[in-house]
């Protein structure tokens, strides 16, 4: 079951060239997407290739200039779909002077957890990213790879059957990124639909079931992880012949 489905998505930006001279920007041409239920998914491409506004278009935060999609099997992001997923921006800004729990439970109040559940649901969460034992300490003694972990934690505080993640490895050392890339794991096997943005491709490679290569707005390849790995080419050759071939 397709749990995301665009259709001809596109997405046009009005821009400026010269001395006041108009002009259009395509970030996206024609996205034809489905994303099955349960898998990871993951967006890859280079700057600029249109990764985070395929998130944006469907998380609503800006609109497309033609085409629809469906989300959950509704069309488009309604708010009865928003209580049901989750998100991650590449660079979360948290409340640096609230502690981690606090944090947590200000997301959880605004979900309208309560008492036991609420409390039950922020332990559940700091277990889950590793932040139980700095769970009273300021956000704003936090590393960059500590942050990200309680912008995930964050971003499942409604429990959510989808969850966008955009570039969530970003930035991170080895250890760091090793970490997200277990939570995402942990959230696979509790059967979450997962689609995230990242240029790391070894890391894309270990998480994800398919990948799409987006390319200056256009959708180039959409390959199943188990069939490269079939035809005995990595993720990262894959990537350089699309890239290489159209440029």
């Amino acid at each position: 079951m397709c749990i995301v489905k665009t259709r001809n998505l596109r997405k046009i930006y009005k821009g400026y060239k010269g001395f006041l001279r108009k002009r259009k920007i395509s970030a996206l041409t024609d996205l034809n997407l489905e994303v099955r239920r349960g898998e990871v998914f993951g967006l890859l491409g280079l700057n600029a290739a249109g990764k985070s506004t395929v998130l944006k278009i469907l998380l609503g935060l800006t609109f497309p200039s033609a085409g629809e999609f469906k989300l959950l099997e509704k069309n488009g992001i309604t708010p009865s779909v928003k209580q049901r997923v989750g998100f991650l921006p590449e660079n979360p800004s948290l409340y640096r002077y609230l502690s981690a729990w606090e944090f947590l439970d200000l997301c959880a109040r605004l979900f309208k957890l309560r008492g036991k559940e609420k409390k039950k649901r922020i332990e559940e969460l700091l277990d889950l990213v590793e932040l139980r034992d700095v769970k009273r300490v300021r956000i704003g003694e936090f590393s960059k790879g500590m942050i990200q972990r309680l912008g995930i934690a964050s971003s499942l505080v409604n429990n959510p059957e989808l969850i966008f993640l955009d570039e969530p490895m970003s930035g991170l050392d080895f250890l760091g990124r090793k970490k997200i890339k277990n939570i995402i794991l942990k959230l696979k096997r509790e059967g979450k639909t997962i689609i995230f943005s990242s240029h790391i491709l070894s890391e894309v490679e270990e998480i994800c079931d398919r990948i799409g290569i987006l390319h200056k707005g256009r959708l180039i390849c959409l390959k199943d992880i188990d069939e490269l790995k079939k035809e005995g080419i990595s993720l990262e050759e894959l990537f350089l012949q699309q890239i290489e071939s159209r440029t």
